[in-house]
């Protein structure tokens, strides 16, 4: 039987269970957080509509040994975002977090893939995996997974089509410095920056910049309004796992770290990957325009600076 093991039993800790359990992703999830009258009651509210979902078994634990046999560990713990916060600047909080519960993890369930959520999460994917010592394959982030599906509504919506015949990525950093990758994007096979359909919105390029300044923008939207965004990196992070247990070869844009990608190296961010039971198989090198290959060359410098700012 597949366990997922989820660190944080905040609003997307809890979110991610919910939406793997709906999904029915596993048949034994441990959600795990410091705080025990938390971790109790989002377990409670969740086994209460059990009946309502796949057969599997829930537990909540303030003893990081319930992740033991875990086969992956999702990190969602520590600080959120504040409105008006970037992601960058939750980054030395969080590493100081992964300092004490990386090691903790590693006793107990040496053998999982390590899932990161938290953010910023290509700093927090890095610091993992350096300090973990896991090969680069088994510890990788969300990424720009969500990032991507957020385009993918935005030029469904203006294109007037289904979104699941778009196929564009965001890739680099999830964060402010990410691009998209416009010049590899298709709509149902037909190369996007060359679509024409007669009776159709066509996507200018002024369009393609008002629909990624919203993409790059979304969360900042979301956490004013309610606080956090837990809904879509529920959904987005049960079908990563889905990628994982089921062993489905699927692309995803992942967060992995990079040796060599378009001369990148050293640095985790996200570009569409296959995704297995093994954690990240390869890397795919999309075919980007110059623009694009700088564009993901500052981002990954962006990336690197904090890191390197904090010690790693």
């Amino acid at each position: 039987m597949n366990k997922i093991s989820i660190i944080g039993a905040g609003a997307v800790g809890a979110t991610i269970a919910y939406a793997a359990m709906i999904r029915g992703v596993a048949q034994q999830y441990v959600l795990y957080d410091i705080n025990r009258a938390k971790v109790d009651a989002e377990v409670l509210d969740l086994n209460h509509g059990l009946q309502f979902m796949p057969m599997a078994t829930l537990h909540g634990s303030d003893d990081i040994s319930a992740c033991e046999g875990s086969d992956v560990v999702v990190i969602t713990a520590g600080a959120k975002q504040q409105p008006g916060q970037t992601r960058m600047e939750l980054a030395g909080a969080n590493v100081a977090m992964c300092r004490s519960l990386v090691p903790s993890l590693m006793k107990v369930a040496p053998d999982a893939l390590l899932l990161v959520v938290t953010n910023p999460v290509d700093v927090i994917t890095y610091v993992v995996q350096q300090l973990s010592g896991l090969p680069s394959r088994r510890v990788f982030g969300s990424g720009t997974v969500l990032d991507s599906s957020r385009l993918r509504f935005l030029v469904a919506r203006h294109l007037n089509v289904a979104v699941q015949n778009v196929h564009a990525f965001v890739a680099g950093e999830h964060g402010d410095s990410e691009i998209p990758l416009w010049s590899a994007a298709t709509v149902g096979g037909l190369p996007l920056l060359g679509w024409s359909v007669p009776g159709r919105a066509s996507l200018t390029e002024e369009d393609r910049a008002r629909i990624f300044d919203d993409v790059r923008n979304a969360a900042y939207h979301i956490i004013r309004g309610k606080g956090a965004t837990n809904y879509a990196i529920g959904m987005a992070t049960a079908r990563i796992l889905e990628a994982v247990l089921n062993d489905e070869q699927r692309v995803l844009p992942v967060s992995s770290r990079m040796e060599g990608y378009l001369g990148i190296q050293d640095v985790c961010m996200s570009v569409p990957s296959i995704v297995n039971r093994g954690g990240v198989e390869a890397v795919l090198e999309q075919p980007v325009n110059e623009a694009e290959r700088e564009g993901l060359r500052r981002s990954a410098d962006t990336i690197r600076q904090t890191i390197r700012t904090l010690g790693f």
